[in-house]
């Protein structure tokens, strides 16, 4: 199960399964011997394309809506593991058939990975200085159809800007692999139109944040 709502167990791994396992123990190795986050994040695709291939490791819980999410929409982000020290976390995203994440940055080197449905990415390039916190100039940088075992890296500052849209007729599931605790970190939520930037935290459908 996905671990909703027990104190003990917002660390660790919320769902320990061996492909689980594999993909972590992968992850802390490379980040004690790669030299850049390029290298570490190359490094991970074939164990990470192993994660999505498999079946039967996702529990249901963990791979449905949520309507109380911090996302909004119905997006269901579900913590499978999470480093205590805040260096590492692996999470399932969830967003509904039709539905569209906020546009957002994740501040964290990682790879993100389609393991079911389908989505359309809009990436962002910022055109700005990111002085002002409150404001960013934006422009779209690219747009891409994602399928069942494509995935793409996060590699802060480039490409670090997106949203995601379910374009299935069924609710599409993404695999996370960040270098931070993404949903308890404050994030930030963009407006594109008018510039707004608007600090946020997402936080997750089964764990509680440490100050929360």
């Amino acid at each position: 199960m996905c671990n909703f709502g027990r104190p003990q167990d917002r660390f660790g791994y919320l769902i320990d399964a061996p492909a689980i396992r594999t993909i972590v123990d992968e992850a802390i190795r490379l980040q004690r011997s790669s030299r850049s986050d390029a290298d570490r994040v190359a490094a991970l695709r074939p164990a990470f394309a192993t994660l999505l291939a498999a079946d039967g490791w996702l529990p249901d819980e963990c791979a449905r809506p949520d309507d109380t999410s911090g996302m909004g929409g119905g997006i269901g982000q579900y913590a499978l593991y999470r480093a205590e020290d805040g260096s590492l976390c692996l999470f399932s995203l969830v967003v509904p058939a039709g539905a569209e994440t906020p546009v957002h940055d994740h501040l964290a080197w990682g790879i993100v990975g389609l393991y079911r449905g389908s989505q359309d990415e809009t990436v962002y390039r910022r055109l700005d200085d990111g002085q002002d916190q409150t404001r960013a100039q934006l422009q779209v940088a690219r747009r891409q159809r994602l399928l069942p075992g494509e995935c793409y890296d996060l590699l802060p500052p480039v490409d670090d800007i997106h949203y995601v849209r379910t374009v299935s007729d069924v609710a599409s599931v993404s695999i996370h692999l960040l270098a931070n605790d993404t949903a308890c970190v404050w994030r930030h939520r963009f407006d594109p139109a008018t510039g707004i930037v608007t600090p946020f935290r997402s936080g997750y459908s089964n764990a509680a944040c440490r100050d929360a």
